[in-house]
């Protein structure tokens, strides 16, 4: 699988042109991933799922390519409207959804949703009479990375008497989706997904239903430490399942982390160093807060890059924050480091940024686009 990944001597620069933390972002990877994803399933309209990574690169990127947008709350829809992004490119795939995100829907014409709860419908047919909805049911996937079904999803055999509420209150009852949970490695929760999806559908049709859109969410994964997959065969095996089980049928996607996970890397630096109860404690530059935030709310584990050779030992890596919470890692084998050492963080792009704070007045890292700055420098270059 292609990804993002700086160079030392890139890293070096970079870190002396803007300083740390920093993150860089390849909009070329973007387009790489969104690509990959229309050859090899030709059939599928991209929603692009904007909790992942909302920065605004990424997203004009991604609207400029043609995909469309999966969002959840009235902020996000707000971010798309000002990028000049058109309503119907927006669904709302928020199952439980706030009334000021619905009034907005209702204002600038977002006309596609999500719901798995009856409670869900009265709310989208007061506000959006004869919206298009699509019934999330759950796909339980204990051997995703995070599976959602913990939290949303209708059971299959409530489907049913869902789709018919939805149907008396008078909304444009179109389909079917689901999501088999984040960085899911096995196939096994998507053939179980279309097996069930396939069964409501014929069961829809027997009840006077003409549903003729499939949703299958995000999952794809991207490269992570001690993950193995193949990304081609997954991809060419959810396409089978397509032209198999729904070849008459309009098939949608919310892919969030694999648009954005590969395309972005931060570059930190160690600022402190301490031995505790006989152990080296690095504390870097950007911690919890920031860009690590993917740490606590993503489970993530990242690749600490060095660009340095040494006897591997154990270390602890500590966020700037003064919050003892903020500790990245224990016992991570690292080669000894100094101050000022700098460490690259690839595959950083899902859920670290997009859920960075300021917390104790620590700025979020600065972010840069990867090929505008190899653009300024040929400039530079070419003048000189």
């Amino acid at each position: 699988m292609k990804t993002f990944k700086l160079t030392k001597e890139e890293t070096q620069d970079l870190a002396e042109r803007f300083q740390t933390p920093l993150v860089a972002i390849s909009l070329e990877q973007v387009e790489y991933n969104y690509q990959f994803l229309r050859t090899h399933m030709p059939r599928l309209r991209v929603f692009y799922a904007m909790k992942s990574n909302p920065a605004a690169p990424i997203v004009g990127k991604v609207a400029e390519l043609g995909a469309s947008f999966d969002v959840a709350s009235d902020g996000e829809m707000r971010q798309l409207t000002a990028m000049g992004v058109a309503a119907d490119r927006m669904i709302y795939a928020n199952p439980f959804k706030t009334p000021q995100g619905m009034k907005l829907a209702a204002k600038i014409g977002v006309n596609k949703f999500t719901f798995d709860s009856e409670s869900e419908i009265y709310k989208m047919a007061k506000y959006v009479p004869g919206g298009t909805v699509l019934l999330r049911l759950r796909v339980d996937n204990p051997k995703a990375l995070i599976d959602l079904n913990k939290k949303f999803g209708a059971a299959q055999e409530d489907a049913l008497h869902l789709l018919r509420i939805a149907r008396q209150q008078g909304l444009d009852v179109a389909g079917l989706c689901f999501h088999v949970g984040s960085q899911s490695l096995s196939m096994d929760a998507h053939k179980e997904a279309f097996r069930i999806c396939r069964e409501v559908f014929d069961q829809a049709k027997a009840d006077g239903f003409a549903l003729h859109i499939l949703d299958i969410g995000g999952g794809l994964p991207v490269p992570a430490p001690d993950m193995n997959f193949d990304l081609l065969e997954m991809a060419q095996e959810i396409n089978e399942q397509i032209e198999t089980l729904f070849p008459d049928t309009e098939i949608w996607a919310e892919p969030g982390r694999y648009i954005c996970g590969t395309a972005m890397n931060l570059i930190t630096s160690v600022m402190g160093l301490q031995d505790r109860n006989h152990q080296p404690w690095y504390f870097l530059d950007e911690g919890l807060y920031g860009t690590f935030s993917g740490v606590i709310f993503d489970h993530w584990e990242y690749e600490l890059e060095t660009f340095k050779q040494g006897e591997l030992t154990p270390a602890t890596f500590a966020g700037p924050s003064c919050d003892s919470i903020d500790i990245l890692y224990r016992d991570r084998m690292s080669v000894p480091l100094a101050i000022g050492d700098l460490i690259l963080v690839p595959n950083c792009g899902a859920y670290t940024s997009a859920s960075a704070t300021e917390f104790n007045g620590f700025a979020l890292a600065k972010m840069v686009v990867w090929e505008e700055v190899k653009h300024i420098e040929k400039a530079v270059e070419a003048v000189g």
